[in-house]
């Protein structure tokens, strides 16, 4: 049974689909970004804040986080992690 992690404000991504969370600093990533947005396959889960994940899917996804690469990766790797997990995404802003 595949889990859910909280991305933010509610937001959830299927854990067994992530293939990578990075942030969105770097040029390139700012690049696949873009090309995501023009091709349809970008998921704006920030809620209009300030992008700071970026959350790369198997399905060819690219979802767009408020929170830190580091909050998510511990939600991860959190034993238990799903939606009812914690909603303290105040704590990244």
């Amino acid at each position: 049974m595949s889990k859910l992690i909280n991305v933010g404000f509610g937001n959830v991504v299927n854990s067994d689909k992530i293939v990578a969370v990075v942030s969105p600093e770097a040029a390139p990533i700012k690049r696949m970004v873009q090309k995501a947005k023009e091709e349809n396959r970008l998921v704006d889960a920030t809620v209009g804040r300030r992008t700071k994940a970026v959350i790369f899917t198997s399905e060819n996804l690219v979802v767009l986080s408020a929170l830190q690469p580091e909050t998510i990766s511990r939600r991860f790797n959190a034993h238990g992690a799903s939606i009812s997990e914690e909603q303290g995404d105040a704590e990244d802003e």
